[in-house]
């Protein structure tokens, strides 16, 4: 008897730890009195939410056409976690407009369910719900000029994205923080944490972070939005992504990959379907400041596919083994062709750990198949230094948790190419991301954490 007294107390006792260890005091709890959105497709309607209130995504909720959901300073956005037809996102269909105006003290929260913004769940933990959407009506490269976005069936019609209004606004996105998203629709089908499709120039996408998503941080499938001030940390896939003719501007971002998981900064491809068609990929990066994984990872930081084009200047990037990849075929136009005829520019950027600091190969022609590109990769090497790229320590501050782009180092202030004639570039006298200001602040959890100081 006495025996099984003491199985059954030891059992009790383990199941009460379970249980605490589970259900942490600290784990954000959804109350009776909490706002549950669903879809039923209607849509969330023309409405606000406001930050006196906690709302809860379950399922895919549409911002459908002609529909505006408004969302205050301050307010907290929780998703159901689930994966596959269970999983739970934001979408805001072509025709409908999200006003999500944060500020930097409050900012606009988009996280899991469980999470209680106070450490509940690890900054590293990702793919615990499925992302932010915003579909629009701006040209893509595609055979139609239209596709439907990636995580969303093919049979709903709110997923369809593209048209012919380059100046399309889907509303504004501003100091609003991505949190764990990228759920496992299925093989190789994860929602980005925020995904952009035919998102037109009218739309505002400034101070918004993406941190910790399964796939990539940002995808950019077509269209002209631009983005500014913008941070992607600890994704598993790329920080940006950048598909299907989009021809925006960005400038100011923080991209930042794990040393364990992660692929390149920035993936820029030319249409899927049609890799000679207009619109051209052709985007136009000013101020990047990019950390890479280390010299053990063997893929390019930037790598440049399907005949895409665009600019990157006056740009930072450090710690990886290889630098910027341009693909090259004899057999059809590729991003090698587009360098060729200055379509695509690379200049004023400055590298450091990359590439074993040689400025050789630092520029890589990739050839599609057994090609001699000897001759196209010497032009490239010269091109490195002729167009103000070099190599040299920038000064960032490294710690145990993270690392700081703040610096006074002369090698950011020594050079940098004028930024273009557009209203939409904000004069910086320095490369990369920071001048003397860490505009990353507090409203991020990049920074709270200390990923970012």
């Amino acid at each position: 008897m006495d025996k099984v007294w003491f199985k059954n107390k030891v059992l009790t006792v383990f199941i009460l730890i379970v249980l605490l260890l589970g259900c942490r005091k600290s784990d954000f709890i959804v109350e009776p009195g909490d706002v549950i959105i669903n879809d039923n497709g209607l849509g969330t309607g023309t409405t606000t939410w406001t930050n006196d209130k906690e709302y809860v995504l379950e399922g895919k909720v549409f911002v459908n056409d002609g529909q505006v959901l408004t969302i205050e300073p301050g307010t907290v956005i929780r998703a159901r976690q689930g994966m596959g037809t269970a999983s739970s996102a934001l979408i805001v269909a072509r025709g409908g407009k999200i006003m999500a105006q944060g500020t930097a003290v409050e900012p606009i929260i988009f996280t899991s369910e469980g999470d209680d913004l106070e450490g509940s769940v690890s900054v590293d933990e990702r793919g615990l719900w499925g992302g932010v959407v915003i579909l629009g009506d701006a040209s893509v490269n595609t055979l139609s000029g239209e596709a439907n976005v990636e995580g969303i069936s093919t049979s709903e019609p709110r997923g369809v994205f593209g048209g012919f209004n380059d100046e399309d606004n889907s509303g504004v996105l501003r100091y609003v923080s991505i949190r764990h998203s990228g759920t496992d629709l299925g093989q190789d089908n994860e929602i980005n944490g925020l995904t952009l499709g035919g998102v037109g120039s009218k739309t505002i996408i400034e101070n918004v972070e993406v941190i910790s998503n399964t796939d990539d941080g940002i995808e950019i499938f077509g269209g002209t939005v631009n983005l500014k001030n913008i941070v992607v940390a600890l994704c598993s896939d790329d920080a940006v992504d950048i598909d299907l003719g989009y021809r925006g501007n960005g400038q100011f971002w923080c991209l930042l990959q794990s040393d364990l998981y992660g692929d390149k900064l920035l993936e820029i491809d030319g249409g899927e379907d049609v890799k000679t068609a207009r619109p051209y990929t052709i985007p136009v990066l000013y101020n990047i400041t990019g950390k890479g994984r280390g010299e053990i990872f063997v893929n390019g930081m930037v790598s440049f596919n399907d005949n895409a084009g665009g600019i990157i200047a006056n740009s930072v990037f450090v710690e990886q083994k290889h630098g910027i990849e341009l693909e090259y075929s004899q057999a059809r136009l590729s991003s090698f062709s587009q360098w060729e005829t200055g379509t695509l520019q690379l200049k004023n950027c400055l590298f450091w750990n990359v590439n074993a600091n040689a400025p050789g190969g630092m520029f890589t022609v990739v050839p599609l198949n057994d090609e001699d590109i000897s001759d196209q990769q010497h032009d490239l090497d010269v091109y490195f230094s002729n167009a103000a790229n070099r190599i040299s320590d920038p000064g960032f501050v490294y710690n145990e948790t993270g690392v700081s782009f703040i610096s006074e180092n002369d090698a950011l202030t020594s050079s940098y190419s004028p930024l273009p004639d557009d209203p939409f570039f904000e004069q910086a006298g320095y490369i990369g991301a920071f001048g003397s200001y860490n505009w990353v602040g507090e409203w991020t959890l990049a920074y709270k954490e200390g990923l970012i100081w």
